[in-house]
């Protein structure tokens, strides 16, 4: 089984966090933390390699705290994966063939590498506003009568004919 580490998981719902307090005042990690069952001490690792990737930005003093450093239409999952899975790639000769002395004459690094291009180029057509619409319609469905039919999203990002 191919898994996204918590380090993403956790760092888009930081994302997401943040996005929701967009124009407020910068969030403290640890609420963050507390409103989403995280370590602190985690979330602040997360925090600072989504700061060096210019995601995030802190604000120091009286009322400091973390905010998005960009619009959430302009974060894109394959950003925020890729800053927090250490590169594009689902194996590690693929970013460092001298890792691997048979890089070059692998049949299944091909695959790997066509694999890992096709997992990003699909989360890049996914921002972070699309994650919150999508959260807003699935808590308006959590308080709306059950239908019969199952849950379909819409993504303005993804073209028709991938839906």
């Amino acid at each position: 089984m191919i898994m996204l580490s918590t380090r993403s998981r956790y760092g888009t719902r930081l994302l997401m966090s943040l996005a929701r307090h967009r124009g407020d005042s910068p969030v403290q990690i640890a609420d963050i933390a507390r409103n989403q069952g995280i370590s602190a001490k985690y979330l602040e690792q997360i925090a600072l390699a989504l700061k060096k990737a210019g995601l995030v930005e802190t604000v120091r003093g009286r009322g400091g705290g973390h905010r998005l450093a960009k619009d959430p239409e302009e974060i894109t999952l394959d950003e925020v994966v890729a800053v927090l899975e250490g590169g594009r790639g689902l194996v590690r000769c693929l970013a460092q063939p001298r890792s691997c002395a048979r890089a070059s004459r692998c049949a299944p690094r091909l695959v790997w590498e066509e694999i890992s291009q096709a997992i990003f180029d699909r989360l890049s057509l996914w921002t972070l506003g699309d994650l919150l619409r999508m959260e807003d319609r699935l808590m308006n469905r959590a308080t709306e009568p059950q239908e019969e039919q199952p849950p379909t999203f819409y993504c303005p990002s993804l073209p028709r004919s991938l839906m």
